[in-house]
């Protein structure tokens, strides 16, 4: 992984826990960067209506855009790979 998908991976998680109002807690990037990002196996309990709300949030802030449901699902994999695909398409 690249450093600066681990700069932009210590942004997003902020982000994602203010968009989904999620209880404060010690949260480290490390600890979830390559864990699943929506569903029952989410370290941070994110479900589907979440993933919309963070998708809309994630345009806004960097101006790159989700196109399809399945694009949506396989970059929103993991902290990882929404990282990796902002900074292969940040317009911001």
């Amino acid at each position: 992984m690249e450093s600066q998908d681990r700069a932009l991976a210590e942004e997003l998680l902020p982000l994602i826990v203010e968009t989904c109002r999620l209880p404060a807690r010690e949260l480290q990037v490390a600890e979830i960067m390559n864990r699943s990002l929506v569903g029952p196996d989410s370290p941070l309990g994110i479900d589907s209506l979440d993933a919309v709300e963070i998708v809309v949030a994630v345009q806004n802030r960097y101006g790159v855009r989700i196109e399809s449901v399945e694009s949506g699902q396989r970059i929103m994999a993991s902290l990882a790979s929404l990282a990796e695909f902002i900074r292969r398409h940040r317009t911001v």
